[in-house]
C-alpha cells in the first residue's frame, strides 16, 4: 500500500490523489456503485473456514515483534553518506522524511529534503536537482519512472542508488529496490476478509468501498475478493466505486444511501481509511450506526480516534516507520558492496487493530515497538 497516501491530513487527501493521478496518467475509471457483485458462496466446508479465519485474525491481532531483516551487515558503514530525499508535496512524504532523517542520523549519514508541489514539472525539476547534487543516494516514494526517466538515466550513469516505494514499476533500470509492491499487499486483504469473517461468525453481507483510481489499491482488492471468498462461505459481496471528485464532499452521503438501498449489509470494508472519514457521524444521523460495523484498510489518527470511540471497529494497521529503516538498511548494504536481496524479500509489518489491541490514536505510532535497538544490533551500532 502506499506510503504517500498512508499518513496524510484532511486538506491533503484530495491534492496527493490528484496528484498521483496526473503524474502517472491513470484513467479515472467508472463512479458511483457497481451494485450486488455475488450471491451466496457455497458453506459446504463453513466450519473449517470460521475457524481459519478466527486463526488468521487472532494472528494478525499480535503485535508484530520483529523488523523484517534480520541479516547482520558484517562489515562496517560508512559514514558521511548524503542522501536526497524526494518530498511528493503531502503530510505523508514529510513523515518519511523525518522517519529516514532517523535511521540515516544512526549510521552518520544526512538526509537533504527536495521538495515538489506534486506536479510532473515540480516533480522534474526535484530529480534535476537530486541529479546535479550528485549525492550518494536518491530515496522517493510513489513517482511513477515515466515521470524522471531521463534523471534515472543520469542517475544509473553516475552509479548512485535509486530506492522508491508504493509504484507499480519494477526494480531495475537504475531503480534498485521498490517497497509496498502490489505483490506485496496480500496480507491487507487477507486482515480485512479474515476480521469480518470471525467477527460476523461467517454471516456478513459486505459492502467494498474503492477508489479504483488509484492502481496501487487495485491488489488489495483483488486479494480481499480471494481470501473473503475462501474464508467466509455463505456471505455475500457488494462493491461500491468512490470517484476522486467525491474524496473530502460527498462520500458519507454515497455510504448512506447505498445501506439504505440494501438494508441486509451489515459490513462496510474500506480500501483506504480515507474513504471512512465523515462516515460514522452520517451513520449515527441516518440511524444506521448500530447496524453496520466498519473496517478500514490502512488506519491513520482519524480512524483510530473512531476506533477509541466504537465509531469504526477495526482497521488494518501499517507505519511508514519501518518502511524508511529497510531503506536505509538497504543503502548500508550497497554501500558496502553487498546485494540486498534481504531488503527486496522484506515483508513489511502489518497488524489488526481492534479497542482491544489499539497502540495510539496517533497518526505515527511504530508496529514493532524495540525496532530500533533491533536495527542497530545488525548495524553493528
Amino acid at each position: 500500500m502506499t506510503s504517500i497516501i498512508r499518513r496524510w491530513s484532511r486538506p491533503a487527501r484530495i491534492a496527493v490523489l490528484s496528484v498521483l493521478v496526473g503524474i502517472a496518467a491513470v484513467a479515472v475509471t467508472a463512479c458511483g456503485s457497481s451494485g450486488t457483485s455475488s450471491t451466496a458462496n457455497t458453506a459446504a466446508s463453513s466450519t473449517g473456514q470460521l475457524s481459519t479465519a478466527d486463526k488468521l485474525a487472532a494472528q494478525w491481532a499480535q503485535r508484530p515483534t520483529q523488523i523484517p531483516v534480520s541479516q547482520p551487515i558484517g562489515k562496517p558503514i560508512p559514514a558521511g553518506k548524503r542522501i536526497d530525499f524526494i518530498n511528493c508535496g503531502v503530510t505523508a512524504c514529510t513523515s518519511l522524511y523525518k522517519n529516514l532523517t532517523d535511521a540515516a542520523k544512526t549510521l552518520g549519514w544526512t538526509v537533504k529534503q527536495i521538495n515538489t508541489q506534486g506536479t510532473p514539472e515540480s516533480v522534474q525539476a526535484a530529480w534535476k536537482q537530486a541529479v546535479n547534487d550528485k549525492p550518494d543516494a536518491v530515496v522517493a516514494s510513489g513517482f511513477p519512472r515515466a515521470v524522471f526517466s531521463q534523471q534515472l538515466k543520469q542517475l544509473q550513469q553516475m552509479k548512485i542508488p535509486v530506492i522508491e516505494s508504493s509504484t507499480d514499476d519494477v526494480e531495475g533500470g537504475g531503480i534498485d529496490l521498490i517497497l509496498s509492491k502490489p505483490k506485496d499487499l496480500g496480507p491487507e486483504g487477507q486482515i480485512l476478509a479474515s476480521w469480518i469473517t470471525k467477527d460476523s461468525g461467517g454471516k456478513a453481507h459486505t459492502l467494498y468501498v474503492d477508489l479504483p483510481v488509484y492502481n496501487i489499491l487495485k491488489p488489495v482488492r483483488q486479494y480481499f475478493e480471494a481470501n473473503y471468498a475462501k474464508l467466509c462461505a455463505g456471505c455475500k459481496l457488494d462493491k461500491i466505486d468512490i470517484p476522486l471528485t467525491a474524496i473530502g464532499k460527498d462520500v458519507p452521503d454515497r455510504i448512506v444511501s447505498y445501506l439504505r438501498a440494501h438494508p441486509d449489509v451489515n459490513y462496510v470494508a474500506y480500501s483506504l481509511g480515507a474513504l471512512n472519514v465523515g462516515v460514522p457521524a452520517a451513520l449515527r444521523q441516518a440511524g444506521l450506526a448500530n447496524k453496520v460495523k466498519l473496517i478500514v484498510n490502512v488506519g491513520d489518527a482519524e480512524n483510530y480516534q473512531y476506533i477509541a470511540s466504537g465509531q469504526t471497529h477495526a482497521a488494518m494497521a501499517f507505519s511508514n516507520i519501518d518502511q524508511t529503516w529497510v531503506w536505509a538498511d538497504a543503502l548500508a548494504r550497497l554501500f558496502t558492496g553487498q546485494p540486498i536481496d534481504v531488503d527486496r524479500k522484506a515483508q513489511l509489518p502489518y497488524m489488526l487493530i481492534t479497542k482491544d489491541n489499539l497502540i495510539s490514536t496517533g497518526s505515527e505510532f511504530p508496529l514493532v515497538k524495540d525496532y530500533q535497538e533491533q536495527w542497530k544490533k545488525l548495524w553493528g551500532k
